[in-house]
């Protein structure tokens, strides 16, 4: 409990009001948005996490957002080298090579759904339903760097599947 009877996730209990991970618990996580740059800009922190703490992602999300052009996904899509050169140098991001290159060839994809189906959010939406194991293989198919663990985090964090909170968290 944080105050009077209401009830967060486990890992929110021991949190200040003003930490980033109860701030994106509150506001984001786990809820669904049809803005398709939020939803980039979800898979890409997903991707930026795999193998990093959740914290390392919430502090870097600024300068993320700042060195990816805020996940305009057409500017993203059409990154050059010079551009993929400064990201690489840029030690305010998590500079990791392949995940960057995924980034960069995601927001391609995306921009070819958007075309066949208007939105990101539309194709999203269009397979909602899918177990994890069908979602898994859906976004492997169409992105980068997804495996299970991704595509079960970015997920829970589009509101697309259950899980994102605990069964006694007064967000459900």
């Amino acid at each position: 409990m944080i105050s009077g009877n209401v009830s967060y996730c486990q890992y929110c209990r021991t949190l200040g009001v003003d930490d980033i991970h109860k701030q994106y618990h509150d506001f984001e996580h786990g809820k669904i948005t049809r803005d398709d740059r939020q939803l980039f800009e979800r898979l890409s922190l997903e991707i930026f996490q795999a193998g990093l703490s959740w914290h390392i992602v919430l502090k870097k999300r600024p300068f993320l957002n700042n060195a990816f052009d805020y996940f305009d996904i057409e500017k993203v899509a059409f990154y050059k080298d010079s551009k993929i050169q400064e990201l690489l140098e840029d030690k305010l991001i998590i500079r990791h090579r392949l995940k960057i290159l995924a980034i960069i060839y995601n927001a391609h994809e995306i921009l070819k759904i958007q075309e066949s189906f208007g939105s990101f959010f539309n194709w999203l939406e269009e397979n909602r339903g899918k177990t994890l194991i069908e979602w898994t293989k859906l976004l492997k198919k169409n992105f980068k760097f997804v495996g299970k663990e991704i595509a079960n985090e970015f997920l829970k964090s589009a509101g697309l599947i259950a899980g994102a909170h605990d069964e006694d968290c007064y967000i459900k």
